[in-house]
């Protein structure tokens, strides 16, 4: 039975000769992605009480990344390190902002202090 189950294929059902691992499918279905979608409407009375939207895309990481999917890098659920890198970066951001502002105020004064040096 469970060679049958491996076997199973798009190809196999349609009646091809061909025959393809479950791997081979899995690795098809990874590599090219899988998208499933559908709504579910709950209504009474011609009242629309309840609706779900379904979303399912089944790929790989490397596919997901490809079409610009990479959500789990920024779910702070799945990434907890994240909060505090966005902390260290907010905080470089301040010490550029303060060092901007400091070499802003030296090179405004700096036509200044020629000024003065030169009329000693």
């Amino acid at each position: 039975m469970s060679d049958t189950l491996n076997r199973l294929s798009p190809a196999a059902l349609s009646g091809s000769s061909h025959n393809a691992s479950l791997v081979d499918i899995l690795d098809r279905v990874l590599d090219k992605g899988l998208v499933v979608a559908g709504d579910i409407k709950v209504s009474l009375a011609e009242v629309e009480l309840l609706t779900i939207r379904i979303r399912l895309i089944v790929c790989s990481i490397d596919k997901a990344q490809e079409i610009g999917l990479d959500w789990w890098k920024y779910d702070h659920h799945l990434a907890p390190g994240k909060a505090q890198i966005d902390t260290e970066k907010e905080a470089l951001r301040e010490q550029v902002r303060l060092l901007e502002r400091k070499v802003d105020l030296l090179t405004s004064q700096a036509p200044a202090r020629r000024r003065v040096a030169s009329r000693r």
